[in-house]
């Protein structure tokens, strides 16, 4: 199986609508088989793929095609045993939630996780605090 994190940003003048970007997500990733999590602010994406290592390529490669993305980097990419991530979820900060309910969703989706991954997804959210 692989595994690949990624960061982007979201392309100059681009409209993001958080729930259409979690319904076809969810929709092709259930297709493919691929899991995996997908935090986004707004500006910046931070996702983490993960099965087969053909369906995670394709879904990729779909990704960095998306003229949505702008500056796709990947950050880490790498062979694993198996899942980590057993089902698609997606976290993003209602307007209602305060910072420490963003992170506790984010601890919880990321229980399982390596500790590399999980420090990125809250240094993300921690440099987006320190940023506002």
């Amino acid at each position: 199986m692989r595994q690949i994190l990624y960061v982007s940003s979201k392309a100059p003048g681009c409209e993001v609508s958080v729930g259409n970007i979690l319904m076809a997500s969810r929709r092709h990733n259930d297709v493919a088989g691929v899991t995996g999590l997908l935090f986004t602010d707004g500006m910046r994406f931070l996702q983490v793929l993960e099965g087969e290592r053909a369906a995670v390529s394709t879904t990729f490669q779909r990704i960095q095609a998306d003229p949505r993305h702008h500056a796709v980097v990947i950050l880490s990419d790498r062979e694993i045993d198996k899942r980590q991530f057993g089902k698609w979820a997606m976290a993003y900060k209602l307007s209602t939630d305060s910072d420490e309910t963003l992170n506790s969703k984010l601890r919880k989706l990321l229980e399982e996780a390596p500790e590399h991954i999980r420090q990125t997804f809250l240094g993300l959210v921690a440099a987006r605090r320190a940023v506002r």
